[in-house]
């Protein structure tokens, strides 16, 4: 039997969409997190190759919204080129979540409803 916390389950975005917080708090509830650095790679499925993950979780954030998460020094073509990366992984996505108007709190809610779903139809 197939549970939800036993998928592996990728977590893929740019930087500061909120990766490390939500396997953090994923890996608290029991489950089999990988955090995927897609947006680094230029190998268009690496996301498929390492983690080889049963549910995907594409988490996205505007270029506006990761400069006022984090103080990076990056222009809007470094943006535009991590997005690049991850379109692969982004047509891919089990599920896909807009962090801009979300704290980690709802976003952790939105992966939970889905991963207990996802597993519930793998019973």
């Amino acid at each position: 039997m197939t549970t939800s916390k036993n998928l592996v389950v990728g977590l893929v975005g740019v930087c500061t969409s909120g990766k490390t917080t939500l396997g953090t708090r994923l890996k608290a509830q029991g489950y089999h997190v990988r955090h995927i650095a897609q947006e680094h790679s230029f190998v268009k499925d690496m996301w498929q190759r390492i983690a080889k993950p049963d549910m995907l979780i594409f988490l996205d954030v505007s270029y506006e919204v990761s400069k006022q998460r984090r103080s990076m020094d990056w222009t809007q073509a470094d943006y535009n080129e991590q997005q690049r990366r991850l379109m692969h992984a982004r047509e891919h996505a089990d599920l896909h979540i807009q962090t801009d108007l979300l704290n980690a709190e709802e976003v952790e809610a939105q992966a939970l409803a889905f991963l207990k779903k996802a597993g519930s139809e793998t019973e």
